[in-house]
């Protein structure tokens, strides 16, 4: 096998990557070891983890639907500082952002026809939902990486009880806000629903 310099030009991001000590019969000297790449697991973008489908790698959060997007999420997330913005809006299914303050809900509400589907990227909290305002019984701490799942007329509230914001994202399906939604605050969001 050859080496050309070009081949791998960040080694963090090739995990066949070896500096393995090899001992040929006559060369005692530990040789760097180059291993092939399968095409199979391939990066896409690894040197830009953060590039969108837009293609510039410099994301701007608002709403692109109803256009293909891609995104990596988890960055998009961690990167909004507003209680909620519209990522992505379709017919049947839009993409929120939202950044809870510490100490912070999301209010006690209802959606008759939505299902909602919550995954928190960081921070922690508790969410509960029942039946009816005064009948919330289900209740479970929440961590990074934990999915919330919200059937259509659920009483459901979302609490930060860390001390950091809770970053999530959140899909309703179908959309339950305006194309385009931006509320920089949970006034700002209130205010908007009356």
């Amino acid at each position: 096998m050859y080496y050309d310099p070009r081949m791998y030009q960040n080694q963090n991001y090739y995990p066949y990557y070896v500096n393995a000590p090899m001992f040929p019969m006559y060369d005692y000297e530990r040789q760097s070891v180059y291993w092939d790449y399968p095409a199979e697991v391939a990066p896409v973008n690894s040197y830009n983890h953060f590039r969108s489908s837009i293609g510039n790698g410099n994301n701007m959060l608002k709403d692109y639907g109803p256009n293909p997007f891609v995104i990596n999420i988890d960055q998009a997330t961690k990167q909004n500082a507003t209680y909620r913005t519209a990522l992505w809006t379709g017919e049947y299914l839009q993409i929120t952002l939202m950044s809870i303050d510490v100490g912070g809900d999301i209010g006690l509400e209802m959606h008759p026809d939505v299902d909602q589907f919550i995954r928190v990227e960081q921070g922690q909290g508790v969410t509960r939902m029942g039946d009816s305002e005064n009948n919330l019984d289900f209740e479970r701490n929440i961590y990074d990486d934990s999915a919330i799942v919200i059937p259509a007329g659920k009483w459901h509230n979302l609490i930060n009880t860390g001390n950091v914001p809770l970053k999530l994202y959140s899909i309703y399906a179908p959309p339950n806000h305006p194309f385009g939604t931006v509320h920089k605050t949970k006034a700002e969001a209130m205010a908007a629903e009356d």
